[in-house]
């Protein structure tokens, strides 16, 4: 078993990584990609949460714009797509015989937990897979913000956050091949020059939490695993 740079992880992964580039809801093919690479860092040892978006269902800000719906009656549909995400994630790692448990924010005892933070790191000690879902149980707060508060309080030694392409770069890869990967970059950095990898204010959680973030892609199979255990590619951002 190769050694490992980290205990304990927390993955963010966007609603948009539950399906196929471009579409929206759910995508069995695409969920048992991601819980593949779930599996390969839990069977390193590594205790690991998750915290799923709602995007790939609905977006709160979105259809208050088109439709009479108050936006924080938006965010709230956003919570509960979350939840949906999330019981979608569990039992499709459950099916590659990994534990999992679902603790939301929002009270859904019929198929959740209630976020309790120590039962959560207790889940964790045990090899379980936590899944948070429900953002922080708040509108108007982005599941990035969630994710940065979570891994603050289960103490997660770094926050993943999967993305689309391997890291930060300096140009739109897509569109720009001659954009180069940034290995380094402080908080300060991030904020400063509004990059965009995350929301300000999660930025800010991590840099008062200490809690070093991790931009990488998981559409390289192996590339979370890799990047756990000293290689793969990927950006870091921490401390100046």
């Amino acid at each position: 078993m190769a050694e490992t740079k980290y205990k304990r992880v927390l993955l963010k992964i966007s609603g948009e990584g539950l399906c196929k580039s471009g579409a929206t809801g759910l995508d069995g093919e695409e969920i048992r990609r991601l819980a593949e690479e779930i599996k390969l860092v839990v069977e390193l040892g590594v205790q690991v949460a998750v915290v799923v978006g709602g995007g790939n269902i609905v977006r709160g800000s979105v259809i208050a714009k088109d439709s009479p719906i108050e936006e924080t009656t938006g965010h709230y549909m956003g919570m509960l797509a979350t939840v949906i995400n999330a019981l979608a994630v569990q039992d499709t790692l459950e099916a590659l015989d990994v534990p999992t448990r679902v603790q939301s924010a929002i009270s859904i005892h019929a198929v959740c937990e209630p976020f309790i933070r120590r039962r959560a790191i207790h889940h964790m000690e045990k090899g379980r897979v936590v899944i948070f879902a429900g953002g922080t149980g708040n509108p108007f707060v982005t599941t990035d913000t969630g994710a940065a508060l979570r891994a603050a309080e289960v103490r997660a030694e770094v926050l993943l956050k999967a993305t689309k392409v391997d890291g930060v770069y300096t140009a739109d890869p897509v569109k720009d091949p001659s954009a180069q990967r940034i290995e380094q970059l402080s908080y300060n950095d991030v904020i400063n020059r509004r990059l965009g990898i995350m929301d300000v204010s999660a930025i800010d959680l991590c840099q008062r939490s200490c809690t070093p973030i991790i931009v990488l892609s998981l559409r390289k199979p192996g590339n979370m695993r890799d990047v756990l255990t000293g290689g793969g590619t990927y950006t870091r951002i921490n401390g100046d």
